[in-house]
């Protein structure tokens, strides 16, 4: 199901010989194997509470196997980094490969990568957004700082627009199974209902994040992070980091929705 973007990143590479391979290296830096695998866990925790929450008999050994294929690693990673090349382009990765393959690059790499492994566990998220709670408007310079590259990256719409995203290829993953009626007007409609709400919990997610993850940086260390995003080429790594992942998300929420309405019909028997 990934075949079109595989190809499509191919052709990237292909028509751009000599910027290709630095910008994988800057992936390879950047652990993008171990973020896609996290996503995998992740994934496949959301479609075990869907199947309880949406499949009238639960989980099935079919729904387990769709939602296996879907999250397949090495193909989540091969639709995340094609989709990077393409909107990277040739923007040069030199001042990126100098930061994120540097000690200080690689600390803050690790950090957000092992933050978002602990947030695996509910327990763990939930008291990362308390902490977050307790101290927002309290003048917390931590805070500013974060405000500061939350803002440099786009953060907070880049999230909660990949998120309406992949509701919406769900939702047409759901119809075009023949498990829903809706047209796409009103699938529109019903996911842009959901954009409050989801806003809402994208920044409590987002801040509880950012401040478990870098906790054991300097202000120094942090800004030096927030100085290297705000660079022209920070900015448009951020971008192409969001159209790979985005392209990945949306492929396997349509899988979803197709693999969820299959299991609503079956179970209709």
């Amino acid at each position: 199901m990934f075949s079109r973007l595989a190809a499509c990143g191919f052709a990237v590479i292909l028509a751009m010989p000599v910027r290709a391979e630095p910008a994988g290296d800057l992936l390879d830096a950047l652990k993008i194997d171990e973020i896609v695998e996290l996503m995998r866990i992740e994934g496949q925790g959301y479609a075990e509470e869907m199947a309880t929450d949406l499949l009238p008999a639960g989980e099935s050994e079919t729904w387990r196997q769709s939602v296996d294929r879907l999250y397949t690693p090495n193909a989540m990673e091969e639709v995340v980094r094609a989709g990077f090349l393409e909107s990277f382009g040739d923007t040069d990765p030199a001042p990126l490969l100098a930061y994120f393959a540097s000690e200080a690059g690689q600390k803050v790499v690790t950090l957000e990568i092992e933050a978002r492994r602990a947030m695996v566990d509910p327990d763990v998220e939930s008291a990362a957004r308390e902490a977050w709670r307790e101290r927002a408007g309290s003048g917390d310079t931590r805070l500013d700082q974060l405000d500061e590259f939350v803002e440099a990256n786009d953060l907070l719409e880049t999230n909660v627009v990949g998120a309406l995203n992949a509701s919406f290829q769900f939702y047409l993953g759901l119809v075009d199974g023949g498990g829903l009626e809706m047209t796409e007007p009103e699938i529109l409609e019903e996911v842009w209902m959901q954009e409050e709400v989801t806003r809402a919990d994208t920044l409590e997610w987002l801040y509880g994040y950012l401040l478990l993850a870098y906790r054991p940086l300097s202000d120094a260390e942090l800004d030096a992070y927030i100085d290297i995003s705000a660079t022209p080429e920070g900015k448009a790594m951020n971008r192409a980091l969001f159209a790979g992942f985005n392209a990945m998300y949306n492929e396997i929420s349509y899988g979803l929705g197709l693999a969820a309405a299959q299991e609503m019909l079956a179970q209709d028997l």
